[in-house]
Formats: structure tokens, C-alpha cells, sequence
């Protein structure tokens, strides 16, 4: 079954829901939507698993009756980014915790903003904290991989244990796509070497998934050698 509510209820009560944060939510709630699947802004919420969050589409019109200025989201691109994010963040994030956040980074911001109800954690932007974002994303790591190994150094691995990584499974692509999707300003590459920018294409011909690969051998070898 879809809805059991009483929506005449609502109507008396419509007054009482503010544009607040803390309405929008608890009106989700009212309605049946699991709010740790989705993720708020102001001006839209942004669906991070459909199944999960049981945001139908009768759930989304009864929402847009109440909350008409709100855009509801449910871009299939955007689920998978958050299915990659959360493969790291369910092992990362710690409940309550502290977490520091870059500023200006739309795509984080809606990746965690979840797990404020999830995990209880609280997104913080100075001062205090327990753990810290580290933004970078899959092509990046890749490329950080390479320009190490190109350079005689070997594999560097990530040593820092209070970091946390939403987008390291995350490729630029779909980042970007989907950024442009939401009229949005996209991102660029950090690593700009270019004998592993230039590898790297070479593998996007040839091996389209080597990156996810270049990745998993790396944590395969890293957790080897701490053994």
C-alpha cells in the first residue's frame, strides 16, 4: 500500500507547516517518506535511493500540494553517485561524530547532508571535529596512482585515519553530468599530470572500467602489506 494517512487531517493542519527545514522534514515524515534517503536544500530534495526512501510519485504530489515552490529530484544519475558514495561513508562516518566539510562543494554537501539523520552526525565548517572530508574523486586517486608510479615512488597510500571519502568511488563524468543536469558549476581535475592524464586515456579506450580496477588493487594491496 502506498499512503495511510489522512490527508483531510493535513489539510486542517496545513497552517502549522512552515518552509522551515525541520517542517519540510517532519511533513516527509507525515507522509511516509524515509527522510535518511533523501537529501535537502532549500529549493529541492534530492532523491538518493527510491526504493529506500519510498518517495513515490503519489507521496511527491501530496508533498508539492503542501510545498508547491519545492522541486523534487529523482534523477537516476544522482542514485547511483550516492550507491558509490555510501560503499566508503558506511565504513567511514562514524554516529555523532563531528565531520568537517570543504566549503564550496555542492556535491558533497548533498552526498552528507543525509547522514545527519543516518549517523546523527553534525556537518561542521571550522572549529572543532572529529573527522574531515577529503573530496577528491575516482579519476584524481587514479591519477595520483600513476603520477606516483611514473615518478619511481611507488603507490602512496592514504595514511590520514580521521579522513573520510564520499567521492572517491565517484568518477568526474558522472559528477559533472550530473551537475550540469541541475544547472550547476562542474568540476575540474586536481591532478594534472599530464604522462597520467595522457595513460589514463589511453585506458578509457581500451578498458573503460580500469579505474574502479586501478583503485581496488590499490586497497587490495594496501590492506596486504598492514597485515
Amino acid at each position: 500500500m502506498d499512503l495511510i494517512f489522512d490527508i483531510s487531517g493535513l489539510a486542517n493542519e496545513k497552517e502549522e507547516f512552515t518552509d522551515s527545514k525541520k517542517d519540510v522534514l517532519k511533513f516527509l515524515k507525515i507522509i511516509g517518506v524515509d527522510t535518511r534517503f533523501i537529501s535537502y536544500t532549500p529549493e529541492k530534495i534530492y532523491i538518493n535511493n527510491l526504493r529506500f526512501s519510498k518517495f513515490s510519485r503519489k507521496r511527491q504530489e501530496t508533498f508539492n500540494r503542501q510545498y508547491p515552490e519545492i522541486e523534487v529530484v529523482r534523477s537516476s544519475l544522482f542514485q547511483k553517485i550516492c550507491s558509490k558514495s555510501s560503499k566508503h561513508l558506511a565504513l567511514e562516518a562514524k554516529p555523532n561524530s563531528k565531520i568537517l566539510m570543504p566549503k564550496d562543494n555542492f556535491i558533497v554537501e548533498l552526498l552528507m547532508e543525509p547522514y545527519t539523520r543516518k549517523y546523527g552526525v553534525e556537518l561542521v565548517y571550522e572549529g572543532e571535529y572529529d573527522l574531515v572530508v577529503n573530496p577528491i574523486v575516482l579519476d584524481d586517486e587514479v591519477n595520483n596512482i600513476f603520477s606516483t608510479i611514473f615518478a619511481g615512488e611507488g603507490i602512496k597510500f592514504r595514511d590520514k585515519t580521521n579522513e573520510i571519502y564520499p567521492l572517491l568511488n565517484v568518477s568526474l563524468d558522472w559528477i559533472n553530468s550530473f551537475l550540469q543536469m541541475d544547472g550547476r558549476e562542474t568540476l575540474e581535475n586536481k591532478n594534472n599530470n599530464p604522462l597520467a592524464i595522457s595513460f589514463s586515456e589511453f585506458l578509457e579506450d581500451v578498458a573503460p572500467q580500469y579505474k574502479e580496477n586501478v583503485l581496488n588493487a590499490s586497497e587490495f594491496i594496501e590492506e596486504k602489506l598492514k597485515c
